[in-house]
């Protein structure tokens, strides 16, 4: 479609948000660079080689209690009533003989010869002797060699992100490094004439887009490259695109629709191939979802909500495919609507909403949901100071006040 065309055509047909998704998704290949990085490095980065353990945790047989260390056979037999006494020796013997015990505390290594501990408060000593008042079977309150961790125990596949509980489990087997993939590398490319970074004259506008998106996909465990603003110009904003493609996405902001100023749809097409170009999503309709010379380029539209809301359903979950990694559902709340919100037929509507408690019972676990009265995709507050959104999926026309919702917190999650 040439220019004149699409700009004719608007947007009468809008691609679904699953079915762009899909589209996008099924262009992008995982890249295969990977690093070694120390542990301590390693938070939230994605596996990118099977981890086994080199030792098995414990490595030698440990005191799970305080208590003294004995051969289980030696209590056979002993009761509250009629207790068992074995010799008491030195706390740095190493060896216990038949008819004695070594006191020992938890994570202590358990002494040769002992089988067995018993655990302090079932013990009484009295002059160089330990009565015994509970038998005990062997193993008891022993942890065995490698009862954590096995030798060579598989510990985790590619595509695993770390934890920082991973991290110490790691440690634990003697790790120093793991073997990582790369972060993957977006380059965000914020357009517009009118932008500046600050003080704006009357007609010019702060940017905000990209810096917001750039510290999106850091969260989102990518590598963010926050390039200078380009003007609405075709010529510098092919330059500026085909400068970085050798990222693993690029993103723009700004420019995506079909209005004279609106030169990336033209831009895009000379430099490849347009997947989607319009999808049924609000705020944010005119979104590109295109690829140039093998790389993945998203077109995001300049209005800061609609640039944020096409980021999460877009970028994220690209950026999270480059890079090997899960892309898990954002955590949710259920509330109580304050009142009536509409979606237009056939449009997936994200309704900025705050959370109150209800009754103003700050104690309780019932929430009202409040759409923000600022609601349009230009006004960045909207966002900011709402507390998540309401997703009003294709098939409803709304949901009536005092409807239970699901308000998605799209902050929380990496």
């Amino acid at each position: 479609m040439n220019t004149d065309d699409r700009r004719s055509a608007g947007f009468k047909d809008r691609t679904r948000v699953a079915a762009a998704r899909s589209q996008l998704l099924s262009a992008i290949d995982p890249h295969d660079r990977s690093e070694s990085v120390p542990l301590g490095d390693a938070d939230g980065r994605t596996v990118a080689a099977p981890i086994t353990s080199p030792r098995p945790v414990p490595h030698y047989p440990r005191a799970a209690m305080d208590g003294y260390a004995v051969r289980a056979a030696d209590t056979f037999g002993s009761s509250d009533r009629s207790p068992v006494a074995v010799r008491r020796l030195a706390e740095d013997a190493d060896t216990v003989a038949p008819g004695t015990a070594r006191r020992v505390h938890t994570g202590s290594e358990l002494p040769d010869g002992a089988d067995a501990v018993v655990m302090v408060e079932d013990t009484e000593t009295i002059g160089g002797d330990v009565e015994v008042y509970g038998a005990v079977a062997e193993g008891a309150n022993v942890a065995p060699v490698g009862e954590d961790v096995g030798q060579d125990q598989r510990l985790y596949d590619p595509g695993h992100r770390l934890r920082p509980s991973d991290l110490g489990l790691l440690k634990s087997v003697g790790a120093t490094e793991v073997e990582v993939y790369d972060r993957p590398r977006v380059s965000v490319i914020p357009t517009g004439e009118e932008l500046v970074q600050a003080d704006p004259d009357p007609g010019e506008v702060i940017e905000t887009n990209g810096q917001t998106v750039s510290q999106l996909v850091e969260r989102w465990g990518g590598a963010a490259t926050y390039r200078d603003v380009v003007t609405d110009d075709p010529a510098r904003l092919r330059e500026a695109i085909e400068r970085d493609l050798d990222h693993d996405v690029v993103v723009t902001t700004g420019g995506s629709s079909v209005g004279e100023r609106d030169y990336l749809p033209e831009v895009l097409t000379e430099l490849g191939e347009i997947l989607v170009h319009g999808v049924a999503l609000k705020p944010g309709h005119p979104v590109a979802l295109a690829r140039a010379e093998g790389t993945p380029v998203l077109a995001l539209p300049g209005y800061p909500v609609a640039c944020i809301v096409n980021a999460v359903q877009f970028l994220r979950p690209a950026a999270k495919r480059v890079g090997h990694m899960a892309c898990p559902a954002f955590p949710t709340r259920t509330a109580t609507l304050d009142r009536k919100i509409s979606s237009d037929p056939g449009t997936r509507t994200f309704v900025r909403v705050q959370l109150q408690a209800a009754d103003g019972d700050e104690g309780t676990d019932e929430n009202v949901a409040v759409p923000t009265r600022a609601s349009g995709a230009g006004v960045l507050s909207s966002v900011a100071l709402a507390d998540g959104w309401v997703v009003v999926p294709e098939g409803r026309e709304g949901y009536d006040a005092g409807a239970t919702v699901a308000v998605e917190n799209w902050e929380r999650s990496a």
